[in-house]
């Protein structure tokens, strides 16, 4: 029978070093996130700041330009009104948004592929492409069954929506609502 040295402890009651940073805020700062808090907005400053590296790190923001602009890989990255979006989207002939979907859809597989090692056309994967469109705030994508649901789209278009998806997901889809949340039966 061995004897145990006087501070030997079993592996799992051993305690984990945890490193402390001390983060000073702006007065004008915390007059915010207390504001935040206090409207119910967020749950308190440590859950304010997990969300935030969360965000930080799901859109791979590693590269800033300057404020509003950043690249996640080889894409670059703005932020930008859907007014905008919608102005140009007017002037594009409507039996032409299918096909910017398509073009557009082929970028973003390029991107994924590039950036993320992301195989788009992989059901198995959907998962993280949903994801990933939704952190570029495309709005909320779901899978259900043979059905592909689109809640809070950014831009309210079927048609490019449609195109969009049919090339970045390698499907055929066949809209079942004209209006959001949009339903697509994923029909190949």
């Amino acid at each position: 029978m061995q004897q145990k040295e006087k501070g030997d402890q079993p592996p799992e009651t051993k305690k984990k070093h945890v490193r402390r940073t001390t983060i000073i805020l702006e007065e004008e700062e915390r007059k915010f996130i207390d504001k935040l808090i206090k409207e119910g907005k967020e749950p308190g400053l440590k859950q304010l700041i997990y969300k935030m590296l969360d965000v930080y790190r799901s859109m791979m923001i590693y590269d800033w330009k300057y404020p509003g602009e950043y690249y996640a890989g080889i894409s670059r990255v703005a932020f930008i009104n859907i007014e905008f979006v919608s102005t140009l989207l007017q002037y594009i002939p409507a039996d032409q948004h299918h096909e910017v979907g398509r073009k557009a859809g082929e970028a973003a597989k390029i991107s994924m592929d590039a950036t993320l090692n992301l195989n788009t056309t992989d059901k198995e994967r959907w998962p993280e492409v949903f994801k990933r469109l939704r952190i570029h705030g495309l709005g909320d994508f779901l899978q259900r069954d043979k059905y592909i649901v689109i809640k809070a789209p950014y831009i309210n278009d079927l048609e490019l929506q449609r195109g969009y998806l049919e090339v970045l997901l390698g499907t055929t889809l066949e809209a079942r609502t004209t209006t959001p949340p949009y339903i697509y039966e994923i029909t190949t």
